[in-house]
């Protein structure tokens, strides 16, 4: 039995999805700029608040700025001779040769030469990479108006930091699908038929924006969190120092907030999003919707995106915007994506049909694939509920603590160690979403669930994204003397960073798969090899290396800032910084951009060459091995790190909320136990921001580079073993 759905139907409907997502994130934007900054009286306080909230905003986006034009500056140094690299690598699996080759999946079939796939390879990795690149330059911008121009608006600051966040959430999705559609579009015009050439070379866009957003995320995570941890030293040791705009320190912690939550937090959400809709069409490439020609299921992938945007569409509009309603919108898209999924898979695919699992076929119905995005889609929503809900309910631990404690309160520190350690049992859920996908449908099954977990993204950024821009809106109304907006209830954003870590996890499970069931491998993997074991062993350590090396950047440009702020103070006086003369903020930028990126350059390396050395120097074994005890270390590291730092956000805030009445009846030296809290917070945001969101972007990155990198390795790899 075929599909319902028509390929014609199905060429049109995507990318009329992707269309209405750009146009509703431009509707989005117009509503946001149809409030007024001139709402209540034009008192001459409030024409002096304005003045001072536009110098804030103009010296933060000048600060941002500086980032961008750095990033820039290096990142096209990595990307430009990482292409050069792949086109080489690729080019020389047949010796650069133009002429024509056996199907490696079917060899009574002939294929696109080795060099024709480099050239598409570097073309798409660029494209990626462009792609990725512009999405964060977009996402910086919104920001930078949107944090500033809330600051101004008292009344009802969730719904328009949420409408600002929702132009981001739509753009991302909808450029993304239609990037990627558009681009196998253009490659069918050269490939036909010949699905295994055509997927192979799509995988470079994965790797691009893959490349980026790691660089993306480390880069601005370094900057936020340094200059969060020397806001935290220079006020240690001034005590007298202010924590306004007249305080460098602080200016530079906004503009990393921006560049690390948003500039970073996009591309890392458009690579996951991107790779799960690649993997799924590379393994759908090699099944029967391959050999029979059937490209409306083999876009199965895209379908479930493009239902993804629509759905999160009328979750968007669906009631009034307030704090407590942004989890109803959670749950409301997950929900009406569930019936989606059912809907698309009825529809657009045939009602049997044959995966092949590392060469085995498997027979799988529809409603069984159907069965595994939807997996996916609840394993995210219950996980993220379970990261919002987890440090919530052992801030009692913390309470307890304090209470049965000697007064200074130092039981806190263990208990939230505690939490951070058993908060690993969440990617429970991931597993059991991994188990049941396998089950039904083999790796492809994975793959789908992974996308399902993504698949209403536009909702879910919107939601994440919300935290830091509410978060600068009130910090910057306090510095102008508007007053403090609303509460934008940065405490939603916790059910962001949870399915981040566990569609990350099924992702990269998805691209180890794709690897392994690559035609050009000669065997399967087998676990009990020591050329395996070893790989496991390294893969087990890689995220340890990684992590200390992102941390140890943090404090080393923490403290190179710290030292120039208290020079200025030093020099201005505590008292008197910013009154007659301007702190020296670009100084600030500076040190910060400067450290930032040089402490990037060591992680981004050691990710990017690590399973470039192990596939040419040892073998295809080995690099499995790599990857698969990457994946399993990284979910824990990850996890662990994200709850570190959350039990400790939520002690502080629910002490400083009231229950510290809790600790003063309990224990004495109450002041001390608030203290211990925030620095606890200003310890574990580095973790939390800096060392745990790359990890996402690890695995995946290394799973998609040894997969747009298999053809060399299968041909050209263990060359170490072959001269033993």
């Amino acid at each position: 039995m075929m599909a319902l759905l028509s390929a014609l139907t199905m060429e049109i409907a995507i990318p009329v999805c992707a269309v209405i997502g750009i146009a509703f994130s431009l509707v989005q934007w117009r509503c946001r700029l149809c409030y007024s900054d001139d709402e209540g009286q034009d008192t001459a306080q409030l024409r002096a608040a304005r003045h001072k909230y536009a110098e804030i905003k103009n010296t933060i986006s000048e600060g941002v700025r500086s980032f961008l034009l750095t990033e820039y500056r290096y990142a096209g140094v990595f990307v430009v001779a990482f292409a050069i690299l792949i086109f080489l690598l690729l080019g020389s699996v047949e010796r650069f040769t133009t002429q024509s080759r056996p199907c490696t999946s079917n060899h009574s079939k002939t294929c696109k030469p080795a060099l024709v796939t480099a050239v598409f390879s570097t073309v798409s990795f660029l494209l990626g990479a462009f792609t990725s690149v512009l999405f964060g330059s977009l996402g910086t911008k919104i920001a930078m108006f949107a944090n500033a121009r809330n600051a101004l608006e008292e009344r009802n600051i969730a719904e328009r930091t949420f409408r600002s966040c929702a132009f981001m959430g739509f753009l991302l999705a909808a450029i993304d699908l239609l990037v990627l559609y558009l681009a196998i579009i253009l490659f069918k015009l050269y490939y036909g038929n010949d699905w295994e050439g055509l997927f192979e070379a799509i995988t470079g866009y994965v790797l691009g924006g893959s490349f980026m957003a790691l660089f993306k995320r480390v880069s601005g995570g370094i900057y936020a969190k340094a200059a969060d941890a020397c806001v935290h030293l220079v006020r240690e040791i001034e005590q007298n120092c202010p924590q306004t705009e007249r305080n460098p320190a602080v200016i530079s912690n906004y503009v990393g907030d921006i560049v690390g939550e948003i500039a970073g937090m996009g591309p890392d959400l458009f690579g996951s999003y991107t790779e799960s809709s690649c993997v799924a069409l590379v393994l759908a490439s090699i099944s029967s919707f391959g050999i029979e020609h059937n490209f409306t299921a083999m876009c199965y992938p895209l379908l479930i995106s493009s239902m993804g945007i629509l759905v999160s569409l009328v979750a968007t509009v669906w009631g009034e915007i307030k704090p407590a309603s942004k989890t109803e919108k959670y749950i409301i898209s997950t929900i009406l994506m569930t019936v989606g999924i059912v809907v698309v898979s009825l529809i657009a695919l045939p009602s049997s049909f044959t995966i092949y699992n590392i060469g085995l076929p498997k027979v799988v119905k529809n409603w069984q694939l159907s069965l595994c995005v939807g997996v996916g889609l609840w394993a995210g929503h219950i996980s993220g509920f379970a990261n919002k809900n987890y440090t919530n309910i052992y801030f009692s631990c913390l309470q307890d603590g304090a209470a049965h404690n000697f007064h200074s309160g130092l039981q806190a520190a263990p208990q939230n160690v505690n939490v951070a350690l058993g908060s690993v049992s969440i990617p429970f859920f991931a597993a059991v979403s991994i188990f049941v996908s396998y089950r039904f449908a083999g790796t492809y099954g994975i793959a789908v669930a992974a996308l399902g977990m993504l698949s209403p993204i536009a909702t879910r950024l919107a939601i994440d994204a919300s935290g830091p821009l509410g978060d600068n809106a009130e910090g910057i109304a306090m510095m102008a003397s508007i007053g403090a907006p609303e509460d934008a209830d940065n405490t939603t954003a916790a059910i962001g960073k949870e399915f981040a870590i566990e569609s990350a996890a099924l992702v990269s499970i998805a691209l180890l798969g794709a690897f392994v069931n690559r035609p050009a491998m000669s065997s399967s993997v087998d676990v009990l090899t020591p050329k395996v074991i070893v790989g496991l062993i390294m893969g087990s350590w890689l995220p340890y290396c990684f992590s200390a090396m992102t941390m140890g950047s943090v404090g080393r440009a923490g403290f190179k800032m710290a030292l120039e702020v208290r020079e200025q103070l030093l020099r201005f006086g505590p008292e008197h910084i910013g009154v007659h003369e301007k702190p020296n903020y670009a100084r600030c930028f500076e040190i910060a951009t400067e450290a930032s990126f040089r402490g990037t350059i060591g992680p981004c390396a050691l990710v990017m060459l690590t399973p470039l050395i192990i596939g040419t120097a040892f073998s295809v074994e080995m690099l499995s091995g790599l990857l698969a005890g990457s994946v399993g270390s990284v979910v824990q590291i990850a996890i662990s790190a994200s709850k570190t730092d959350g039990a400790w956000i939520q002690a502080k805030e629910d002490i400083k909320a009231g229950a510290l009445e809790y600790a003063k009846k309990h224990c004495r030296g109450e002041p001390t136990l608030l203290r211990i809290a925030e620095s606890g917070k200003t310890i574990g945001d580095p973790r939390k921001d800096t060392s745990g969101p790359p990890l996402h972007i690890l695995i995946q990155l290394m799973a998609v580079e040894s997969l747009v990198l298999a053809p060399f390795f299968a041909t050209h790899g263990g060359l170490l073993f072959k001269f033993l």
